[in-house]
């Protein structure tokens, strides 16, 4: 059954690879391997869950306000307003879009929100410069991670708790190597960048750059008042800003309708056609990936990976980071193997030489990585969906960066 599953999953992604419609091809293989289990019925479970899924709202709504930005021409006058810096400092953009999006992940601990809020600002900005689209989904989804700073995220406490220490303990001893890791990644992706060319020179319609464009800052200010918004909110600088992404998208329409003295009914008829196309081309491949995913889970393999990587002390230092990451990139997340190791096998982490907190957070580490570099993540799926191109391609260009700044990253956490 774990050999016919491995070769069903292995079959899915070199069709991912060859470029074959992404939900027919995770919807298709997601069914077989449940079919193959005997529970056909956890396919459509899935599939039926995920359409309640909390992504939604943030997808949606964020995919909305990018089309409203775009319906009012507030895009544009933000792009140009940057335009003669962005010019002048073209080596700088990628990068600091990559740092620009982990801070805000370091307020905003959800990678989805994250990347529907941050990539609804970036991701045109860069295609606006010439950044090719796909490279320009991929420095955004690069910098979700820095949620690990937080100390909110689920896996802080877990391992502080088991620790005996506090939360700040655990992320003052992984940061180094968090910010070591996001270096890392930016300077390789960058640097793919260049070989490919795909760095400036890329014209998307309706984004280009004209410095004899006239900018109206008040224009040029509305697409950045949602993430401003959540950020003063999540920071606790403004406690009334505590809100969801969805909220705080609407807020930032309403506001741009005033501004810009736009239709309401026009405006508003473009905010849910940019809902509508989320929900049938970012939040159809998350359905598509849940059933995937079901279907894994119903033939056994990610119970198997786990209890693998857990039943194998010898190479614990190894399984703690290599393991969660691998299962976060075929999962699209990296909580199960996470948590489940840092459950079993982190509590005895004294017996292989290691403290405690030193293998929950290379856990930790390992498992974000792997579900930043996946192409069923429900981050790389908004960024993707926002840039008009395929998850794979954001993984495509990720993967490198991953690997290296998972290395780094381990290499500070285990010496």
């Amino acid at each position: 059954m774990l050999i016919l599953g491995c070769v069903i999953v292995l079959a899915a992604l070199v069709l991912l690879v060859k470029r074959f419609e992404a939900r027919m091809v995770l919807v298709g293989a997601g069914i077989v391997m449940c079919l193959v289990s005997g529970a056909p019925m956890k396919a459509l479970d899935a599939f039926a869950k995920g359409m309640g899924s909390g992504m939604i709202a943030s997808a949606c709504s964020s995919m909305g306000f990018a089309l409203a930005m775009r319906f009012t021409g507030c895009d544009k006058h933000l792009i140009n307003a940057l335009a003669k810096l962005l010019l002048k400092v073209n080596w700088l953009l990628i990068p600091g879009v990559i740092f620009g999006t982990y801070a805000v992940n370091v307020a905003l601990p959800s990678a989805a929100g994250t990347a529907a809020a941050a990539g609804a600002i970036f991701i045109p900005i860069l295609m606006g410069a010439g950044v090719h689209p796909a490279m320009a989904a991929a420095a955004v989804k690069c910098g979700t991670y820095g949620s690990m700073l937080n100390p909110g995220l689920a896996h802080n406490p877990f391992v502080a708790k088991i620790a005996g220490v506090n939360v700040m303990d655990v992320i003052a001893f992984h940061y180094k190597a968090n910010i070591a890791s996001l270096l890392v990644g930016a300077v390789v992706l960058t640097a793919i960048a260049y070989f490919l060319k795909e760095n400036r020179g890329h014209v998307v319609e309706g984004l280009e750059l004209d410095t004899e464009f006239k900018v109206n800052p008040l224009y040029a200010l509305m697409p950045v008042i949602p993430i401003a918004i959540l950020i003063l909110g999540a920071t606790g600088l403004v406690p009334l800003f505590k809100m969801g992404v969805a909220q705080a998208m609407v807020i930032g329409a309403i506001l741009t309708c005033i501004v810009t003295r736009t239709n309401p009914a026009a405006l508003t008829k473009s905010f849910f056609d940019g809902m509508g196309k989320a929900y049938g081309d970012i939040i159809g491949i998350i359905l598509a990936a849940g059933v995937f995913v079901a279907g894994m889970n119903a033939m056994g393999l990610v119970k198997a990976f786990i209890a693998a990587m857990i039943n194998n002390p010898a190479i614990v230092k190894i399984c703690a980071s290599v393991g969660p990451f691998v299962l976060g990139l075929i999962t699209g997340s990296g909580d199960a193997a996470t948590f489940a190791f840092n459950e079993a096998v982190t509590p005895h982490a004294a017996d292989f030489g290691m403290s405690i907190v030193q293998m929950g957070s290379m856990a930790t580490l390992g498992g974000t990585l792997g579900r930043t570099m996946s192409p069923i993540a429900g981050a790389t799926i908004i960024v993707a969906g926002i840039a008009g191109i395929s998850p794979m391609e954001v993984t495509r260009r990720n993967a490198i960066p991953m690997i290296f700044a998972m290395i780094v990253g381990m290499m500070f956490l285990a010496f």
